[in-house]
């Protein structure tokens, strides 16, 4: 039977969460998909759970909660293929889906928006000693590593759970109830907001979430064809660097709420030309008020999952367990 000519074909589906950052990511990700397919591509806007929420992501335990309504609508073949920021979603592979691509990675480290245009260690050095800088984040990760760098430098500070969109966020800095927020600047810059950070973090100050910056497409399983056309967005090195940070959370049985950051890319101790696929992961395990810190790193050439794996094991036999809280199961 002969095929319809492609301009014949129904559009793609693409289903998104609402936000504007969600939003910005898919429609990026809809027009390179309508490249390599040649399909017109629309969006399909989907509320989650973690959209409605207004509990600390911490306390409703933020794995997959902004993932699983998409996934039943993939499931359900109300839409044909989803975008999700990759640092969100459950390290656990799904039954019936298949992650078809993860394009290539934006700047995964972490932004801090603050006042007067300062940047962090500006911010606590012109504290008031009474009166600490007052930071807000609503990451365990990050308020583990900035008390911890804190207390390293001599410096005070207090953090301050929030949650709510960029705007939201950044409307407390504006509107001086807090001295500073710290973002993504992946999605800052997607929004086309990355001039409003005061700073790009250094990742020897803090690491990312694990797959922080990369997004993750999925699609059926049973669809084996679109599966194959979106991998054309796949980039390799991303993916490779993305599975050794995960398979390291999933090691270590923590959520993606959990006080756990972690970042593999090329190793920059590798000869030239001669070890291009070595892969250096460093990772991070921390108590929420960073009295208490574990940081370790490998580097490994071939399969990044053993990477991961590896890493977490030298993590948990140095106490990691004890840092997270309750692990994931």
């Amino acid at each position: 039977m002969t095929q319809p000519p492609t301009e014949e074909l129904p559009p793609l589906r693409l289903g998104t969460r609402r936000s504007a950052l969600a939003m910005a990511q898919s429609g990026m990700v809809a027009e390179a998909v309508a490249a390599a397919t040649g399909r017109r591509v629309e969006l399909v806007e989907i509320t989650t759970y973690g959209d409605t929420s207004r509990e600390a992501l911490a306390q409703i335990g933020g794995t997959g909660v902004f993932v699983s309504a998409l996934r039943d609508a993939l499931l359900a073949g109300t839409i044909d293929f989803a975008v999700h920021s990759l640092k969100d979603l459950p390290t656990a592979a799904p039954e019936g889906l298949v992650l078809a691509a993860v394009p290539r990675r934006e700047d995964p480290r972490d932004a801090i928006v603050a006042r007067d245009g300062l940047t962090l260690s500006e911010l606590l050095e012109k504290a008031d000693p009474a009166h600490p800088a007052r930071i807000g984040t609503g990451s365990p990760r990050r308020m583990a590593q900035l008390h911890a760098w804190a207390r390293a430098e001599g410096l005070a500070l207090e953090t301050v759970a929030i949650r709510g969109n960029v705007d939201t966020r950044i409307g407390y800095v504006r509107d001086g109830r807090l001295d500073g927020v710290i973002l993504a600047a992946a999605g800052l810059n997607r929004l086309g907001r990355l001039s409003e950070a005061t700073e790009i973090i250094d990742t020897e100050v803090m690491l990312p979430a694990p797959g922080q910056g990369a997004l993750a497409i999925e699609c059926a399983a049973g669809d084996p064809e679109l599966a194959a056309a979106l991998a054309a967005l796949d980039d390799a090195p991303t993916r490779a660097a993305v599975t050794a940070e995960r398979t390291l959370l999933a090691a270590l049985e923590a959520g993606c709420s959990a006080p756990v950051g972690a970042l593999a890319g090329p190793n920059p101790a590798s000869v030239p030309g001669n070890a291009e696929d070595e892969l250096e992961l460093r990772a991070v395990v921390g108590t929420v008020d960073g009295d208490t810190v574990v940081q370790l790193s490998a580097t490994g050439h071939g399969a990044p999952d053993e990477l991961g794996r590896g890493l977490a094991a030298r993590l948990l036999a140095a106490g990691a367990a004890g840092l997270m809280g309750e692990r994931a199961k």
